[in-house]
C-alpha cells in the first residue's frame, strides 16, 4: 500500500500518466471515492500518460467510454448501477477482461462482487483543512 498527496488537478493528473506508462495491459483499477475526489481528474491524468488526447469525462450517463491511443482505455462508470449483476448486463465482463490496454473503474465500490486480488484499488479523499488537496492511497 502507497499513499500520496496531491495538492492540485495538475499534481493529480502528472502523477495518473507516469503510472499509466507504468501499468501493464490487461490491468484493473478500481477508482473509489465520493463524488468530487479526483476519480475523473485522475483518469484525465491516465488517458494522457496513454497518449489519448480526447477529451476524458466521466460516462456516468452512458457507462463505458472506450478509447484507443499507444493502447486502449476503458474508462467505466458504476455509479448508476444498483449491483454486480447491472454491471454484467451491460457486457462489463468484457472489460475484465482486457487484454490489449488496461479498464479504469470508478464506483467500482458498486460491484464489490466482482473484486479479485490482482486488481489495483485506489482509493481517493479530500484533506479536510485543504479542499484542493487529495489523499489517494494504492493497494495492489
Amino acid at each position: 500500500m502507497k499513499n500520496y498527496v496531491f495538492k492540485s488537478p495538475d499534481e493529480t493528473k502528472e502523477f495518473a500518466s507516469e503510472l499509466a506508462q507504468k501499468v501493464p495491459d490487461g490491468k484493473i483499477i478500481a477508482l473509489i471515492g465520493n463524488l468530487g475526489t479526483g476519480k475523473t481528474t485522475f483518469s484525465q491524468g491516465f488517458a494522457l500518460g496513454m497518449d489519448i488526447h480526447e477529451s476524458i469525462i466521466s460516462p456516468t450517463f452512458k457507462l463505458v467510454s472506450e478509447y484507443c491511443g499507444d493502447r486502449a482505455l476503458n474508462h467505466i462508470d458504476c455509479y448508476r448501477l444498483d449491483s454486480s449483476t447491472d454491471f454484467l448486463n451491460i457486457g462489463g465482463e468484457n472489460f475484465l477482461n482486457c487484454e490489449n490496454g488496461v479498464t479504469l473503474i470508478e464506483w467500482a465500490d458498486r460491484i464489490k462482487e466482482l473484486w479479485i486480488d490482482d486488481w489495483m484499488f485506489i482509493y481517493f479523499d479530500r484533506d479536510q483543512q485543504f479542499p484542493e488537496t487529495r489523499l489517494v492511497k494504492i493497494v495492489g
